[in-house]
């Protein structure tokens, strides 16, 4: 799977933790920044790799800051993203299973390396149930698109 990651200086070396995940994985990825822990604004790596989730170039994304809520919150302002803070690994299933989320968001400040890989595997191997759950997902594509 192709996955778009980015964080900002918060979650930079969570971020890292995790690229190194996704290759144990077998999973390739794209790092959209940023670079190093120098302050950077979350809502352009946000916007960033929400577009390129939007526009099919990557199947699922990871963004990381301080708490997970910044970047779910810019993620989730572009359309056809389904972003999910996911900090336990009930929600990171609950987010794929239930909602077809396709951009999971942590927080370094929140959780550590350990369970940050336990919340990766599950999101990334979880899969959408469909069923009723389609049928409320459309009604939130409805409103997205006006």
């Amino acid at each position: 799977m192709r996955i778009a990651i980015g964080s900002d200086h918060a979650g930079f070396n969570l971020k890292e933790t995790v690229k190194g995940v996704l290759l144990e994985m077998g999973h390739t990825y794209e790092d959209f920044g940023c670079f190093d822990t120098s302050s950077t604004d979350y809502p352009d790596i946000g916007f960033a790799v929400a577009d390129a989730v939007a526009e099919h170039r990557f199947e699922r994304g990871i963004l990381v800051c301080g708490s997970g809520i910044g970047m779910c919150i810019a993620a989730n302002k572009v359309p056809g993203i389904r972003a999910a803070v996911c900090h336990e690994s009930f929600s990171a299933r609950g987010a794929r299973e239930h909602n077809d989320a396709n951009i999971l968001c942590l927080g370094e400040r929140v959780i550590g390396a350990g369970l940050a890989r336990e919340i990766v595997s599950i999101f990334l191997t979880a899969e959408f149930l469909g069923g009723r759950h389609a049928r409320r997902l459309e009604k939130i594509r409805a409103r997205e698109h006006g």
